[in-house]
């Protein structure tokens, strides 16, 4: 993993962000409501860019995005990642 190529970053911030997505959805809320609940600079159109993996969160916007879905930032990690997932992605 210490020489990930630039389409496996893309991979992994899509898993990331399906997984945001998916915890997001179970819970009831929408992006808004997330948005809201992180009170403050961010707004809707970040956490859809998240969300599809177009851009890559600091670790504070995930902690910010696990506290506004109330679950542990390790949450949000719980994917798995392999070579056959490309074409998932």
């Amino acid at each position: 993993m210490s020489n990930m190529s630039s389409m496996e970053k893309a991979d992994l911030l899509k898993l990331v962000g399906k997984r945001i997505k998916e915890i997001r959805e179970s819970k009831g809320l929408a992006q808004l409501d997330v948005a809201v609940r992180m009170e403050g600079n961010i707004d809707t159109t970040n956490i859809s860019r998240i969300e599809s993996g177009r851009t890559n969160p600091t670790v504070y916007t995930l902690f910010r995005i696990s506290q506004a879905l109330e679950v542990p930032m390790s949450d949000l990690f719980n994917i798995e990642y392999s070579n056959s997932m490309q074409d998932e992605v």
